[in-house]
């Protein structure tokens, strides 16, 4: 096997592993460490760190320590976070939070670097376009990385299903679920519902197994970047300080068509809080039990997966305008129909609906948005796209960090609030380029913009 593709194939896997053991997590934390909103703070807490982080970790630990070790020790604040669950309370899931978050933004930073240099050097060996390997490489990446979402999952739904109890929930508990949940009785079911210590260790222990997995995977069988091509990436990686990074980023914001994406790039962390913090607490554990919040962010997963392929081929036939409508309406239809569904354990089928159309919607957002921000900034891809992260995980941190402060129906409406004018003001972006540059061919170049928004899902 040629080297490259080798070093590209362990890199996937390794990503693979680590993400299998997080995204699982993450999906139950605000189900499994519901006291006091635990689960939900430690993840507002883990995006306002990769904020931080994001702004001027990745080029230091890149130029210090190289890709392979910046993504081993990166994928080691991962592990912490999974230790971290072991025992849950506020003095070791906060401080872990933190860690992971800083870990997060070198992690894909390197990532990214490592399959760049890999797929240049092989495209000058073979007189290939360098472009064209990066994005084969790139494919292959996301090709693998993606089907993390489900075998977490799959693990937690499998091992929580072992649980001897069954618990029946009632008609009276059933009435605080929903988009008129009980605040404070909602955790009773929640808590009742909750699987043993045994079966939450077990767990907790084939995640962190498969984190450790992932980091010696990358030590053992990742190569090291040759000095002489990372010493060209590092030159790249050398003038950008904290304050310089800093400065580009909110210099940017002097563009107008950026100010104007930065409700769209929030409601994308808005509205994927509100599925992993919300959905998964207040309709599916609470009137299904935490053994089915596996199963259907399986769903969530495998639909958007799919999506995501099929529009990155069918953007250039519909154009983004199309795809932004039906993710609208989409939505939309979801968050309206949330406010009027009572969930009750009878209508199985239709927990798994709202997540299957949330994958379709998230498709659009994170391939579409990001290609969106590749082709209006193509000068200013650095400052654009760190703005694009510092925006969605604001989002993130702010959709978390009200999570246990307020009722769902109220979330919803602000989720719809935000939506209309994310609509509103990527409507006035749209106006802007048509006026400015009416027919730009730019807009074919949106093919290498989808998968790489995946990152921003941490």
């Amino acid at each position: 096997m040629e080297r490259n593709l080798k070093n590209v194939l362990v890199i996937s896997f390794g990503f693979l592993f680590l993400f299998t053991a997080y995204g699982g997590l993450q999906s139950l934390q605000s189900s499994l460490n519901s006291e006091e909103g635990l689960g939900v703070a430690s993840l507002s807490v883990l995006y306002a760190a990769l904020i931080l982080s994001s702004m001027f970790l990745p080029p230091i630990l890149i130029k210090k320590l190289g890709c392979k070790w910046t993504i081993a020790i990166s994928m080691c604040c991962y592990i912490a976070f999974s230790l971290g669950n072991f025992y849950a309370s506020w003095y070791t899931l906060i401080p872990t939070s933190v860690i992971l978050g800083l870990g997060g933004a070198p992690l894909w930073s390197a990532k990214c670097t490592y399959l760049t240099i890999a797929g240049t050097s092989y495209a000058a060996k073979t007189g290939k376009n360098a472009k064209d390997i990066i994005n084969q490489y790139f494919g292959v990446f996301f090709l693998v990385f993606q089907s993390s979402g489900i075998w977490g999952n799959l693990i937690s739904s499998l091992i929580f299903s072992q649980s001897s109890t069954k618990v029946e929930i009632s008609e009276e508990d059933l009435e605080c679920c929903g988009a008129y949940n009980c605040l404070t009785d909602s955790t009773n079911t929640t808590e009742s519902a909750k699987p043993s210590n045994s079966l939450i260790y077990t767990l907790l222990g084939v995640y962190t197994a498969s984190g450790v997995l992932a980091v010696l995977l990358i030590i053992i069988l990742l190569d090291q970047i040759k000095s002489d091509q990372a010493e060209t990436e590092k030159e790249k990686l050398e003038t950008p300080s904290f304050w310089s990074t800093f400065l580009a980023t909110f210099q940017h914001l002097k563009d107008k068509r950026q100010c104007l994406l930065i409700p769209l790039t929030m409601y994308s962390g808005f509205e994927q809080g509100f599925l992993s913090g919300d959905y998964t607490k207040a309709y599916v554990t609470c009137a299904l039990g935490i053994q089915y919040v596996g199963y259907v962010m399986i769903c969530f997963a495998a639909v958007n997966s799919l999506c995501s392929l099929l529009f990155g081929k069918i953007s250039q036939f519909t154009g983004r305008k199309f795809l932004f409508a039906l993710a609208t309406v989409t939505n939309t239809a979801c968050i309206i129909a949330l406010l009027l569904w009572k969930p009750h354990p009878k209508q199985l089928a239709v927990f798994f609906v709202f997540p299957a159309l949330w994958g379709l919607s998230d498709a659009v957002w994170q391939t579409q948005t990001n290609g969106l921000y590749g082709i209006l900034f193509e000068k200013h891809k650095e400052a654009a796209f760190a703005n694009y992260r510092l925006w969605e995980s604001l989002g993130f941190v702010i959709a978390f960090g009200y999570s246990t402060k307020l009722q769902v129906y109220i979330k919803l409406y602000i989720l719809l609030s935000v939506l209309v004018l994310s609509m509103v003001t990527y409507g006035a972006v749209e106006c802007i380029e048509a006026k400015s540059s009416p027919g730009t061919p730019t807009a074919k170049r949106n093919e290498n913009g989808g998968p790489l928004t995946q990152e921003t899902h941490m």
